[in-house]
């Protein structure tokens, strides 16, 4: 099987359940972001050498292939029922993971600049690219049905990766960067 197809090659792209879009559409940006983040908490998990971290980004970038496939499958498609459902218990997941996290971190003091060792500046990467991918989803439910528990995902899935590289910087022992407003003057 080829790995390029040519149908692309003018600028339009397939949609999961049949259709072609501008590869500028709404739902091919939304469902790429999320690609790119998925990529990014790839890129990340390279870099970390924590197996407890590790274990749950690597059903974070399964979660978000169920994320890709919602947002790249018109709701009146006939592929939707082959799209497989968001679960709310993920963002659950998440939620307990930050709160297990947050109760080995010290209190924020300050504004944490994205840093520290490279696994943890990665994670704060992916944290931005997270968010950017939140709001071309947000942009993509103004103007067509996306499952809610998609954008909750992806909202929660931001904070996560930023406790994650909380997280790596402090099990590596790194001290967090922090803004000092007043500094930069």
């Amino acid at each position: 099987m080829k790995i390029y197809t040519k149908s692309g090659d003018r600028g339009e792209t397939g949609l999961l359940g049949g259709g072609r879009v501008r590869k500028d559409d709404a739902r091919v940006e939304a469902a790429g972001e999320v690609d790119e983040a998925n990529a990014a908490v790839g890129a990340a998990r390279a870099l970390l050498a924590d197996g407890e971290l590790d274990a749950e980004l690597g059903q974070v970038q399964e979660w978000l292939f169920h994320v890709g496939a919602e947002l790249a499958s018109p709701h009146d498609g006939r592929a939707r029922a082959a799209v497989p459902a968001i679960d709310p218990a993920w963002t659950e997941r998440l939620e307990r993971a930050m709160d297990r996290w947050d109760a080995e971190l010290p209190a924020l003091q300050a504004f944490v600049l994205p840093g520290g060792t490279a696994a943890a500046a990665a994670l704060h990467l992916a944290r931005a690219t997270c968010r950017r991918a939140e709001r071309r989803a947000v942009a993509l439910a103004g103007a067509a049905a996306v499952e809610p528990a998609a954008l909750v995902l992806l909202n929660r899935l931001s904070d996560f990766l930023f406790v994650a590289a909380r997280v790596a910087n402090h099990r590596a022992g790194r001290a967090e960067p922090l803004w000092h407003p007043r500094a930069a003057r």
